[in-house]
């Protein structure tokens, strides 16, 4: 089972938007991150917190090997919560540039 963990609008830089759990309600960016090369391992975004600018996690568009279509996943990390992993899809209802961020809880 997985939940929505976030409301995001994309914007011309990433997305923003809102992490919401039972404990925790934060604004949050996702923006664009500049790589140093191509080959590099480093995130395609980086996702921080609106109110003070600090670094929660990171995102990479990846590409799902059953469908061929790309999705963003998210890795999410702070003593709140400790590690959250997620993926970014559009929201429900199909309106142009409004996703989701759905957590995805570890199997068991």
């Amino acid at each position: 089972m997985s939940a929505t963990i976030a409301r995001l609008t994309a914007n011309e830089k990433g997305f923003t938007g809102t992490l919401a759990t039972l404990a925790i309600r934060c604004p949050i960016s996702i923006v664009e991150n500049v790589k140093s090369s191509n080959e590099s391992q480093e995130p395609d975004y980086r996702v921080v917190a609106s109110r003070n600018g600090f670094e929660l996690g990171a995102a990479w568009v990846r590409t799902s090997q059953r469908t061929g279509a790309e999705y963003i996943s998210v890795s999410l990390r702070a003593p709140e919560f400790g590690t959250l992993y997620a993926n970014i899809a559009p929201a429900p209802g199909g309106k142009e540039g409004e996703f989701v961020m759905i957590w995805n809880p570890p199997a068991n």
